[in-house]
C-alpha cells in the first residue's frame, strides 16, 4: 500500500515544529537575557557550528574523481558555485525574501538576518538530504526527528539573539525538505545508498564547508557570502562526474 503524504513527509513536519518551539521559547528568553548573555549564546552557536561543519567538510578526504583528490573536486565546485552563485545575486535574493516576510509581518531589528542564518543552517547538511530520503521512500522519520531535536536547540539560541526571523525559516525547511521527502523515488534510483555515494559525500563537504562559512559569520569573525555558494551543492555531483570521465 503506497505510503500518504502525511506519512512520506512526517520528518519534516516535526521538523518545523520544533523549529517553531525553539523560537518561541528564544523569544520568551530574549526579553529576559541581558545583551551580553544573548551574544554568549550566539558565540556558543557559532562554535558548535563550526565544529559541525568541520566534522562534515572532513567527508572530502573519502571522495576520489579518478586521479582527482576530493578536496579538489570540493573546492572546484565551491569555486565555480559561489561565481554563478554571485552572478545569480543568491545573497541578496535571500536577503530580499527576509526582507519581505520582514515588512509583511512587522519583523524588527535582526529579523533578515535570523531568517538567512536559521535558513542555511536547517537546510544544508546531509541529516536534511539523507534523512527526507529516508523518510519519503520508507516512512522512517528518525534521521530527521534527531535533526528537529538539534535545529530545535539551535532555535532557541538564534531566535535569542536575530528574533523572530528564526521561526520564518519553517518555510525552506518544508519546502526543500518535503520536497526531497516527495522526490525520493526518483532520488533512490540515481543514489542508492546515499550513506556511501560519493556524490552524496561530496555534497556533505561542500555543505561542511558552507556551514564552517556560517559558523564564521555568527562569531561576526568575517563576512562570508554563504548563500552565493549555493549552486555548489549541486555542482559537486557534476565535477565529480567530469574529473572521473577526464582522469
Amino acid at each position: 500500500m503506497a505510503m500518504d503524504f502525511f506519512a512520506r513527509t512526517s520528518g519534516t513536519w516535526i521538523n518545523a515544529i520544533t523549529v517553531l518551539l525553539g523560537t518561541a521559547l528564544g523569544l520568551f528568553l530574549r526579553g529576559r537575557l541581558p545583551m551580553a548573555m544573548q551574544q554568549v549564546i550566539t558565540q556558543a552557536v557559532g562554535l558548535l557550528t563550526i565544529f559541525i561543519g568541520l566534522g562534515m567538510a572532513a567527508s572530502l578526504n573519502d571522495v576520489t574523481a579518478g586521479q582527482v583528490d576530493g578536496v579538489i573536486v570540493g573546492l572546484l565546485a565551491l569555486v565555480l558555485g559561489g561565481l554563478l552563485g554571485e552572478w545569480w545575486k543568491l545573497e541578496a535574493l535571500l536577503e530580499s525574501v527576509g526582507d519581505w516576510l520582514k515588512r509583511h509581518f512587522k519583523g524588527k531589528g535582526s529579523f533578515t538576518e535570523g531568517f538567512v542564518a536559521a535558513s542555511l543552517l536547517f537546510c544544508v547538511g546531509p541529516l536534511a538530504l539523507i534523512g527526507s530520503i529516508n523518510n519519503g521512500l520508507t516512512g522512517d522519520n528518525a534521521l530527521l526527528t534527531i535533526k528537529s531535536a538539534m535545529d530545535g536547540l539551535a532555535a532557541i539560541a538564534l531566535t535569542s539573539s536575530f528574533g523572530i526571523g528564526v521561526g520564518f525559516s519553517t518555510l525552506p525547511i518544508l519546502l526543500y525538505q518535503g520536497g526531497l521527502s516527495l522526490g525520493a523515488g526518483v532520488l533512490a534510483q540515481s543514489i542508492p545508498d546515499p550513506t556511501t555515494s560519493p556524490q552524496v559525500l561530496l555534497v556533505t563537504g561542500v555543505g561542511g564547508l558552507m556551514i564552517v562559512g556560517l559558523g564564521f559569520n555568527l562569531l561576526e569573525v568575517a563576512r562570508i557570502r554563504v548563500a552565493s555558494f549555493l549552486p555548489a551543492l549541486l555542482l559537486a555531483p557534476l565535477v565529480h562526474w567530469i574529473a572521473s570521465q577526464l582522469t
